[in-house]
């Protein structure tokens, strides 16, 4: 199923024509703001907050301004994130013109670096004061959970030892999306986390964490030589396609471990209706190489919010009494 690796040669020439993206979007404008906050990525903030709501709804009223307030402080994080990403990617040489990704908003020009980080600040702003909000509702637990989530969303790609840049941000990922997200969504509902938030954050950071593993794939020869060491470049194309079917294959058991389980009918099988994209999904990310992958990294990012969604579907139905 393996195309065979581009050259150096091969990808600069795949990215050599101009982005028409730079020549329709004015420097500084609203769009190129919008295009830096990289909407369809919104879907991993927002999916393990469902989870973990639909989780504490067994034990407890939902309160919908505590739910909002979850979902905003997610999304201020993510986009904080992926600020982040942009400005510091590019001062540390990750993102050139060989760059086979999405365009990137410093990297093209469209925004300057201090205004990137000055967005990036108006975020982490907003998000603390959604968790100001938020440890009025639940508690002092929810300062730690919101500082360390915060430096988390800074350190993956900067600071002193930017996580992204020494393969650990797919454990990142997989703790932040999963376990603090969904642990941390039944928190500021019920003021504990159930078991059952922690088993269901599996899923939810596997599913996730295949956003970046196309990524990291799709950019592991620009990465090299921007000393980016992601799990990609350490192991290799066949490794990151073995990662790729394994995280799913994580996400798609667990549904099924609940639902042999007494407690729990049939719509905690919910999220295996998407199976078929996930199918989809696994040949094409195996099939195809350098910017052809951009395609599958927005279709892995749609399918953590179907997943999500179902998953919390499942979840809030399917308990039995």
């Amino acid at each position: 199923m393996n195309s065979q690796p581009q050259s150096q040669g091969e990808l600069r020439k795949a990215t050599s024509a101009p982005d028409a993206l730079r020549t329709r979007i004015p420097a500084g404008s609203l769009s190129a703001w919008l295009m830096a906050c990289r909407p369809a990525t919104l879907s991993a903030a927002a999916a393990p907050v469902l989870v973990g709501t639909a989780i504490a709804s067994h034990e407890a009223p939902l309160r919908l301004g505590t739910f909002l307030g979850t979902l905003a402080g997610a999304g201020f994080l993510q986009i904080a994130s992926n600020l982040a990403n942009d400005v510091f990617d590019h001062e540390k040489g990750a993102d050139t013109e060989d760059r086979l990704g999405p365009t990137r908003a410093v990297q093209a020009g469209l925004l300057t670096g201090a205004q990137m980080k000055r967005g990036l600040y108006v975020c982490l702003f907003f998000a603390l004061l959604v968790g100001c909000y938020l440890t009025w509702v639940a508690g002092p637990v929810v300062v730690a959970i919101g500082l360390v989530s915060m430096l988390a969303a800074v350190a993956y790609t900067g600071g002193p030892y930017p996580l992204g840049y020494h393969g650990l941000g797919d454990l990142f990922v997989l703790i932040f999306f999963g376990f603090v997200a969904v642990g941390g969504s039944a928190f500021v509902q019920l003021g504990y986390v159930p078991s059952l938030a922690l088993l269901a954050a599996l899923p939810i950071g596997a599913v996730t964490t295949n956003i970046l593993v196309v990524n990291n794939l799709r950019d592991r020869h620009t990465d090299v030589h921007a000393g980016k060491r992601t799990l990609a470049v350490r192991f290799g194309r066949r490794f990151a396609e073995l990662q790729y079917i394994a995280l799913y294959g994580i996400s798609y058991s667990i549904p099924v471990f609940l639902a042999i389980g007494p407690q729990w009918s049939i719509w905690v099988l919910a999220p295996l209706l998407t199976i078929p994209l996930a199918l989809k999904n696994i040949s094409g990310v195996c099939a195809t190489e350098g910017a052809g992958l951009n395609a599958y990294l927005i279709k892995s990012a749609k399918l953590v919010f179907f997943y999500g969604a179902l998953f919390a579907l499942g979840l809030w139905q399917g308990k039995l009494s």
